[in-house]
């Protein structure tokens, strides 16, 4: 087995795609570890706002959460409809589209591309944190973790959306559990202890407030809290990744992931409150999380806090795998419409649309570098792309059910509409929030992202209207090219070269330009070597051409004479036979210069369609 095979698994056939769908439970990691593991940075996002609040800022978030999860469930019952009405997967980009036109369908995809981007980026960071947390000593080395297991991410998912699958089914159920018995243990203390629990490991010290809870905090609060909705599409954007039958199983794996979210944003903020837990600073030296805090008050700091800190990491580290689940398949979708590289739209050797997965890899990379690894840094940046994708989502399915019409289309209309409505409101509070602290980059990216799509598609749509041909072929002016062979010197490969334009050409020019003063060898060689044998098969002799280079370049000299030649010889095309050496192993290549690569480019850049380029490869 090889290198590749062991890293990567074998190569998939076309045939074998329905062994890759998968069913609700390993649905959950796949598709559910973003929106799950929100829990863990969504609500401390939250209560770091409420930081100069001090002991009052706690009470504050218990409203706050209640209120994100009354609007979570709006959010959930639109998109059970919406994997009815596309059961092949009715993502933001698609469901905008076919409803509300290309401009609205334009503003889903690129604010998706960037959400799940900042999805990978937001995941592993905070996953990162909380083991700094538990081992503060690790703090120095924070964004060479990040990057580590982003890179560990990534080799996994090149196996393919089953395998994935199950290499996160423990980590994912461990920290399920975990957290389900951190706040089962927690609440029922809480209710003995009659709402006035004592922690086990108590929590930092809380300070008395020096502020008071405004309305324009209380926005921020909110807005900062909403990050937890984050990847409440993805299952709906992969309906067609499930197992028959498709719609039931992804309907039941959206529910099991909103019901889970629900039980921890609610067990959360209940606990930090009756725990006293709130945020601390995470750039100072004795972070802690507020998970870690509470695991602590409600567990201790035994065997039970590192196993569940662990699960935490894992599963925060792994939350990214929702964009390398969704990411690539939006991409596709995009690319099929012509406003991303088609190179988008290629399955790689595991079924996977590889090069999606490339581009997000390369986007979390920059991300993490440049915002240092730290979450309170990215924070801002998030949720505008994942509201914007769920008002233009919601408003299109109101015009589907509109068009579609018949039983109960006005209740679905209602549905959909009341989501649009709320989502499109936290969409304006989240703008408006976290405008000043960095939104105002996602706000900007995203116009310059549909900018770059229409340029994308106005150039296909170019390029189509100029290949495109409805006519038989031309018989007329088959005439056989005039031929150029660069020569450097007589060698097996100058001679494969010219043996080949022969065939294809009675008039043959072997051009060489003495940049090294190696022209009287070069003639010599061609007399006895070229000239000699030909006229003896009473073949015609190809004319030597010699150019002269005084300052020794070799490619700008051969460019411009070819061009020249095009101009004399308006009745012929050119065609230009470029020998080139090919090494065995890739470490060889640098040790011969890539003058044949060179005017390969040079030629494509300032040719025409009458020259035409032939490469001939000598294998050592």
């Amino acid at each position: 087995m090889s290198l590749i095979h062991a890293l990567l698994g074998k190569p998939l056939a076309t045939s074998e795609e329905r062994a890759e769908h998968i069913g609700p439970i390993a649905g959950i990691p796949v598709f559910g570890l973003d929106a799950l593991s929100s829990a863990a940075y969504g609500p401390e996002a939250a209560l770091t706002l409420l930081i100069p609040l001090g002991m009052m800022g706690v009470a504050h978030i218990v409203p706050i959460s209640f209120a994100i999860i009354g609007l979570l469930v709006v959010v959930f019952f639109s998109y059970l409809q919406t994997i009815d009405a596309y059961p092949h997967g009715g993502g933001s980009y698609t469901v905008a589209s076919e409803n509300l036109g290309s401009t609205a369908g334009l503003f889903a995809a690129a604010a998706l591309m960037i959400d799940y981007i900042l999805n990978a980026a937001v995941g592993i960071s905070a996953g990162v944190e909380n083991l700094v947390s538990a081992f503060p000593s690790l703090q120095p080395h924070l964004l060479a973790i990040c990057l580590f297991i982003l890179a560990v991410l990534t080799l996994i998912n090149m196996r393919g959306v089953k395998d994935t699958g199950t290499a996160f089914l423990f980590p994912t159920y461990l920290f399920i559990g975990s957290l389900l018995t951190v706040i089962v243990v927690g609440g029922i203390r809480a209710i003995v202890a009659h709402g006035h629990p004592t922690a086990i490991v108590a929590p930092p010290q809380l300070p008395r407030g020096t502020s008071y809870l405004a309305f324009w905090l209380l926005l921020k609060v909110f807005a900062s809290g909403c990050t937890a909705m984050t990847g409440v599409e993805a299952v709906s954007n992969g309906v067609n990744a499930f197992r028959a039958p498709t719609q039931k199983n992804a309907k039941k794996t959206l529910t099991i992931i909103i019901v889970l979210l629900m039980i921890f944003l609610a067990g959360i903020a209940l606990l930090s409150r009756a725990y006293s837990i709130a945020a601390t600073d995470p750039t100072s030296a004795g972070y802690q999380s507020v998970l870690s805090q509470l695991i602590a008050a409600v567990m201790g700091r035994g065997w039970f806090y590192y196993v569940s800190i662990g699960s935490i990491l894992a599963v925060l580290a792994l939350s990214a795998n929702t964009s390398f689940a969704d990411f690539p398949r939006l991409t596709r979708a995009i690319a099929d419409h012509d406003y991303l590289p088609h190179v988008f739209r290629i399955r790689g050797r595991r079924l996977l649309y590889t090069h999606g997965i490339y581009a997000l890899v390369g986007f979390t990379a920059l991300l993490l570098i440049g915002f240092g690894g730290v979450t309170d840094r990215l924070i801002p940046l998030f949720a505008i792309g994942a509201f914007l994708a769920f008002t233009l989502s919601q408003a299109g399915m109101v015009i589907h059910w509109k068009r579609q019409g018949g039983p109960g289309s006005i209740r679905r209309m209602l549905v959909n509409g009341f989501g649009a409505v709320a989502t499109g409101i936290t969409l304006l509070v989240v703008l408006i929030a976290k405008f000043t602290a960095g939104a105002w980059i996602t706000a900007i990216l995203i116009p310059c992202l549909i900018i770059l799509m229409i340029a994308i598609k106005r150039h296909y749509r170019s390029v189509a209207q100029q290949v495109a041909v409805d006519h038989r072929i031309d018989t007329e002016h088959l005439v056989e090219p005039l031929v150029i062979v660069p020569l450097d010197r007589w060698t097996r490969i100058t001679e494969k070269g010219l043996r080949f334009a022969l065939k294809l050409s009675d008039e043959v020019q072997a051009v060489h330009v003495d940049a090294e003063e190696c022209c009287r060898e070069v003639q010599e060689n061609w007399r006895r070597n070229v000239a000699a044998p030909l006229l003896e098969a009473g073949r015609p002799v190809p004319e030597l051409v010699l150019l002269g280079s005084p300052y020794r370049f070799v490619v700008m000299p051969l460019v411009d004479y070819i061009l020249k030649i095009e101009l004399e010889r308006p009745e012929r095309q050119i065609a230009v036979m470029i020998p080139e050496l090919v090494v065995r192993n890739w470490w060889q290549a640098p040790l011969h210069n890539q003058r044949a690569q060179l005017l390969k480019l040079m030629l494509l850049l300032r040719g025409n369609q009458r020259i035409i380029v032939i490469n001939i490869p000598w294998y050592l």
